[in-house]
């Protein structure tokens, strides 16, 4: 798993498999977010297979789908409810890791800077200077 950490508590992977997730289970992480929707590509574990396989890792499961390019406001409000709920370390993912990474950003708006938001991102691989910046954005 190419896993890259945004917080001491979110770390962020390209698409992981189904039987990756004893994996990530030991490692620590505690909920598995899954932010790919459903046949956006051909062969890839549809949320229904990586719910099962996260419940028999013992990971809670929440299914968060965003499109590419799409990504909103209130999908990263959600993203945020999603972290505030986890009871332990979060692994969200998507095709890259980019659209998980967006939504994190999105969902601390407010909370703290944009400067640093991007900071974060960019020191764990996404360059996320063209997003722009949500109207509640800090700085």
């Amino acid at each position: 798993m190419d896993l890259r950490r945004l917080t001491p508590t979110l770390s962020v992977a390209p698409q992981i498999a189904p039987e990756e997730l004893a994996a990530a289970a030991a490692a620590g992480f505690t909920t598995l977010i899954c932010n790919r929707p459903d046949g956006e590509q051909p062969g890839q574990p549809d949320h229904e297979a990586m719910a099962r396989a996260a419940e028999a890792a013992g990971m809670r499961f929440v299914f968060l789908p965003a499109v590419s390019g799409q990504v909103n406001e209130a999908q990263g409000r959600a993203f945020g409810e999603a972290l505030a709920q986890a009871d332990g370390p979060v692994l969200a993912y998507c095709r890259s890791g980019t659209r998980s990474t967006q939504l994190w950003a999105l969902s601390q708006a407010g909370k703290r800077p944009w400067t640093e938001v991007l900071q974060a991102a960019a020191a764990a691989g996404y360059d996320l200077s063209r997003m722009p910046p949500p109207a509640s954005a800090q700085g």
